[in-house]
């Protein structure tokens, strides 16, 4: 499936590439409202659990992102409550798409 929005399949091809750059289960990214784009993957370690969602929240708040337009996440679970919290945080009303790892839509979030 692909986004009808170009810059939304542009999410798609970033979060898929950290993925599998990373060799990581998920992948992440995300368009700020200068329409900058930033994309993260996992953290699995001991000391440090972060989703790929949380990890591009982190990044592009990091670089000063004012705001957020949308979100992918690549691959894993098709949810991750604490990742959507984050970027609720920010901008209550960004869209957040959940892509398999065939790159078809699962679903997304809206609230």
């Amino acid at each position: 499936m692909t986004f009808d929005d170009p810059e939304d399949q542009k999410l798609v091809t970033l979060a898929r590439a950290t993925m599998g750059r990373a060799g990581a289960a998920q992948g992440a990214a995300i368009r700020d409202t200068d329409g900058r784009t930033y994309a993260g993957a996992a953290v699995s370690l001991p000391s440090l659990r972060l989703s790929a969602l949380q990890v591009t929240v982190a990044m592009a708040l990091a670089s000063a992102a004012p705001g957020f337009e949308a979100a992918v996440v690549f691959g894993g679970e098709p949810h991750d409550a604490d990742g959507l919290a984050a970027v609720r945080d920010v901008t209550a009303a960004t869209p957040v798409h959940f892509v398999d790892g065939r790159g078809n839509l699962v679903t997304s979030d809206r609230t």
